[in-house]
């Protein structure tokens, strides 16, 4: 069946713009980076995770090396949570010297107060972050709980017992430190491959 100029036309389109998108593919973060570091933020309860990378046989797999929640009681003003949040990212960093930080993206909440106040949490540790020269990527909620459980809306539990299976914990992880080592496990499963969307870098 013959077709005609018009049809050929949208036809070779079509075929520039696949080629367009395949070419868009591109590797994903830098994969040299050997320990990570996830930040969960919130102003109550900051998550904060840092795995080691290492390497047998051909394989690399994750270690876990330290993880914890910034509790900051509601007698804190903000300003002093800040603090908190930063002197203990800060000592984190220190001690296990990771070289990649990511942290969650912000997303939609109905209350623009609680938006602010995420985002003056998220700041006291990307300044922490920043001032010790590690790579900052955002990732956003749904793409970390795609890339550890394959579901994008997966619940919070079932994100704490796969990064439980994933790093061989005897016990669960609290939640907010078990979001911020899905961040960093994350960021693991994409490094070195192929996306069609680069992760955002801070």
């Amino acid at each position: 069946m013959g077709i005609t100029p018009e049809e050929f036309e949208l036809l070779q389109a079509r075929i520039k713009n696949s080629s367009a998108s395949v070419e868009e593919i591109v590797p994903q973060s830098n994969p040299s980076h050997q320990i990570l570091l996830g930040i969960d933020p919130s102003l109550r309860g900051t998550g904060y995770g840092i795995i080691r990378i290492e390497q047998n046989l051909g394989r690399r797999y994750p270690v876990f090396l330290v993880a914890g929640t910034i509790k900051c009681e509601s007698t804190l003003s903000h300003s002093a949570c800040f603090v908190k949040i930063g002197q203990t990212i800060r000592k984190a960093i220190q001690e296990y010297s990771p070289t990649v930080c990511v942290v969650e993206g912000l997303f939609y909440v109905h209350n623009l107060r609680t938006a602010i106040v995420m985002g003056e949490a998220r700041g006291a540790g990307l300044l922490v972050a920043a001032e010790n020269g590690l790579e900052i990527y955002e990732m956003a909620p749904r793409r970390v709980k795609q890339a550890i459980v394959g579901y994008g809306a997966a619940q919070k539990l079932a994100v704490a017992k796969m990064v439980q299976r994933m790093l061989n914990l005897q016990e669960l992880p609290a939640p907010d430190a078990a979001d911020a080592l899905a961040l960093a496990l994350a960021y693991f499963q994409e490094s070195g491959k192929p996306v069609f969307s680069p992760l955002k870098k801070i």
